[in-house]
């Protein structure tokens, strides 16, 4: 008589997938629900810049095809171009200081704001007003304060501060100035009103803790608000940086670029060689070009927001 032998109560577990053991259990659902993300990153991103690199590699002219020269745009403007180290100076002196400004004249606004002062509700929106404006109305209006017989030498005049009209606009030595101080004025709430949050995020107990240890308001300032605003300065630096430094709208407005190249910066010495001059392929360099500069300016700043969130 035979005796049928009992299976093994314990089923053989089948080898493991490597890729469900690296990725997770779940990673077929997960790299499904990336696909569509994918499909729109390269519509968006992928598609139209790679389409900006391939038109710096030729030689072409709005309307015509273009005739392929492979890095001779960017040698051209590296090494021939008269005008395009002045723009590369004029867009750093442009973002800098339009940057440095804003932000110390934001983190006034906000201090300020951040004080129980009368009205305060109203000088919240009120402050917001060149933020909230549409930048044509700004620029319009700015270039009719700084006009030869606009309202800014008038007022000089009538103060006996100074006998004779200034170009502001139209002279080297003034016309970058005037936009740092329009750019200022524009961008300025943008700045105030995030670092008023940042504020107002920050526990009363540090600054009570600060205060029964006899610090003043300016070390309470110094060591309990700057630090707890590190990131978020971060944040809105490197926003308005990328900003800055694309800004087309004030600068054309105001001075076109004038005089001469003097407020030239990437985005108007793009469009004078790519729509003015039909130039689109070496014009197209220049903004590509453009690029580089501000990942590196990300990767310099990314590290030290990422550091102070870790702490």
């Amino acid at each position: 008589m035979q005796v049928e032998l009992s299976k093994p109560a314990v089923q053989p577990i089948p080898p493991a997938d490597p890729l469900r053991r690296i990725l997770g259990r779940d990673y077929r659902l997960g790299y499904t629900l990336l696909i569509p993300l994918i499909l729109v990153i390269f519509l968006l991103l992928a598609y139209p810049i790679g389409m900006a690199v391939w038109i710096t590699l030729q030689d072409k002219t709005i309307g015509l095809p273009g005739r392929f020269v492979g890095l001779a745009n960017y040698r051209d403007l590296l090494t021939i171009d008269p005008f395009f180290w002045q723009v590369v100076r004029n867009g750093f002196i442009f973002t800098v200081g339009s940057v440095a400004l804003k932000l110390l004249i934001g983190l006034i606004m906000a201090v300020v704001l951040n004080q129980p002062i009368i009205f305060r509700g109203f000088f919240r929106g009120l402050l917001l007003m060149p933020w909230v404006a549409p930048t044509v109305v700004t620029a319009l209006s700015w270039r009719w304060i700084l006009d030869l017989t606009g309202v800014l030498n008038l007022m000089l005049r009538d103060l006996g501060l100074m006998r004779t009209s200034i170009p502001w606009l139209a002279q080297y030595g003034t016309a970058m100035f005037a936009l740092i101080m329009v750019n200022t004025w524009r961008g300025f709430p943008f700045f105030g009103i995030t670092l008023l949050a940042g504020m107002q995020a920050i526990p009363q107990e540090l600054y009570e803790a600060a205060e029964v240890d006899g610090a003043s308001v300016w070390q309470r300032f110094w060591h309990v608000t700057l630090p707890s605003l590190r990131t978020v300065i971060l944040v809105v630096t490197i926003l308005s940086t990328i900003w800055t430094f694309n800004d087309f709208s004030v600068v054309w407005l105001l001075t076109g670029g004038g005089p001469g190249h003097a407020t030239d910066v990437f985005a108007t010495y793009t469009y004078k060689l790519g729509f003015v001059t039909s130039r689109l392929g070496y014009g197209q360099t220049v903004s590509v070009i453009l690029a580089p500069v501000l990942i590196v300016i990300i990767m310099v700043l990314s590290p030290l927001m990422l550091r102070g969130e870790s702490e």
